[in-house]
């Protein structure tokens, strides 16, 4: 989108589309929903960020230094998809100038049968307690990752890792479910979005 003859904002708004034997009005629900996120998405990037990137560029006669464009990318990944279940993640990058962007992540996992959103306990027997078991599984995996890469997380990083927990932040891989955290949440903005694998047994018997 441009301002004059500056390109002021970029945005790519991608989204899935499911086709299932387990249930056609389910699929048809799931789809409506990810089309009318996407449709929100877009009105926000051609109102809000387009005003903003323009109140800036007015500021740049002849484009002079060049303004930065704007940037709204949001794409999917789809990480598990058998017997009716599907799991995968939506991540949102946004550049509004700066040294760098911010991404933020979204995951769903979805039962195809009923149309609905499973939880993170629906794949764990009642033994594993959440969130301690997970949190404390979380908090090893860290003190090993430091031990390898010092500084590569924050020096409370126990203290966070129990704080900023969301019971939603997580996707199904085969092996079991992936925990993540936001940037920012546990680690600096190098750590990226990090990522704990939480593995499960029985995961055929689960699953069917």
């Amino acid at each position: 989108m441009y301002y004059k003859n500056i390109p002021v904002l970029v945005y790519r708004i991608q989204y899935p589309s499911f086709t299932s034997t387990c249930s056609f009005s389910s699929a048809q629900s799931i789809n409506n929903y990810y089309a009318s996120a996407a449709k929100e998405q877009e009105a926000y990037c051609r109102t809000v960020l387009y005003s903003q990137a323009v109140d800036y560029a007015r500021y740049l006669p002849d484009n002079q230094p060049p303004f930065n464009s704007y940037q709204f990318f949001s794409d999917y990944h789809v990480t598990f998809n058998s017997c009716c279940i599907t799991s995968l993640y939506l991540e949102q990058y946004t550049y509004l100038g700066g040294a760098h962007g911010t991404t933020l992540r979204i995951s769903h996992t979805w039962n195809f049968f009923t149309g609905g959103q499973l939880q993170l306990k629906d794949f764990y027997p009642d033994s594993f307690s959440i969130p301690e078991d997970l949190l404390d599984s979380v908090t090893q995996q860290t003190a090993e990752r430091l031990a390898l890469s010092p500084s590569t997380y924050f020096d409370d990083y126990g203290e966070l890792i129990r704080k900023n927990f969301r019971p939603e932040n997580f996707y199904l891989r085969p092996a079991g479910a992936v925990v993540y955290y936001q940037q920012y949440d546990i680690a600096p903005y190098a750590a990226g979005i990090p990522e704990f694998l939480i593995p499960f047994a029985g995961t055929e018997q689960k699953m069917g």
